[in-house]
């Protein structure tokens, strides 16, 4: 694929590189297929920023308190602390665009519009997906630039950190210990999700408890959920980062990370008569960050 910095065109959509494909592009087709190839991104903490100024959020971190015995005849316990806060940058911001020249609208087909909304909607969605896993290079204890804190499942359930090497294949018993780590994080037991790449659908398929009905509903799946183990969602997603000759998922609690989106998918288009064509681009503005890193837990499957 040949790409360009406007006002150089490197990167043109012509008569020659679209000669089936028709320019006009729509945008609820491309926020339709964004939303579509959310994952990750519908399972945290999401805070809309739409319309507000400011680059930075400031969220209170508070720790919990105490139930203290009370003494008859004397005053209650008050309970005091200094919260600390948790600062989300919004410094991304991201842009899919084409440029499509007039020849190429009048003779080309429908189907052009429909192959470039749903490839915007794929491109800008994979950023914010992409962005969103990296956060669980700081889950349970992580560096927040490396694997190493993953776990990795051996074929008793044992658990392990990966260290970029030795994933071994998704079971029950595994599953049972990576809940039992947020369970002794105190981590609320609603609100809690399970992300798999699509390697260990096949393993989750093989084991027998989760292929009966109530694991499998038989609804429609919805942004990759295949069912539900334990209490927790199970989704599927094809943007689980790859490391070495692993895929990584995550079990997590919805407070684990933040998504804070300060300028949804906006598309525009702009008639360029230099070059008798239509520039299109749509973008979207936004930052992530990790509010709760004990309340998830990354985990090191094979690709």
């Amino acid at each position: 694929m040949a790409t360009s910095v406007y006002p150089a065109q490197g990167g043109v959509t012509n008569n020659t590189t679209s000669a089936s494909f028709i320019p006009e592009i729509w945008s609820d087709e491309i926020i339709a297929a964004y939303k579509k190839e959310l994952v990750i991104a519908n399972l945290v903490n999401k805070m809309p920023m739409s319309g507000k100024k400011g680059d930075t959020i400031f969220i209170p971190k508070p720790s919990r308190g105490a139930a203290t015995a009370k003494v008859s005849g004397t005053a209650v316990t008050i309970q005091n602390e200094t919260a600390t806060q948790l600062s989300i940058l919004i410094n991304k911001h991201f842009e899919y665009s084409r440029m499509i020249e007039d020849i190429t609208d009048i003779q080309a087909q429908a189907s052009m519009r429909k192959f470039y909304t749903g490839d915007a909607g794929y491109s800008l969605a994979k950023k914010v997906e992409d962005d969103l896993f990296s956060l669980g290079k700081s889950a349970n204890g992580g560096n927040g630039s490396s694997w190493a804190k993953a776990q990795k499942i051996a074929a008793n359930g044992a658990l392990s950190d990966y260290a970029g090497s030795g994933a071994l294949a998704f079971n029950d018993a595994g599953f049972r210990n990576l809940i039992q780590m947020l369970d002794d994080a105190d981590v609320p037991m609603d609100g809690r999700s399970l992300v798999l790449p699509p390697s260990a659908r096949n393993s989750i398929m093989g084991i027998e408890r989760y292929t009966s009905s109530d694991f499998v509903t038989g609804q429609t799946v919805v942004n990759g959920k295949i069912g539900n183990l334990y209490g927790i969602d199970v989704y599927i997603s094809n943007n689980c980062p790859v490391d070495s000759s692993a895929k990584i998922g995550v079990l997590m609690h919805k407070d684990a990370f933040v998504y804070a989106e300060q300028m949804a998918v906006r598309s525009q288009t702009q008639y360029k008569q230099e070059f008798l064509a239509d520039l299109f681009t749509s973008d979207t503005i936004y930052g992530t960050g990790v509010l709760r890193d004990t309340s998830a837990v990354a985990i090191a499957l094979p690709a």
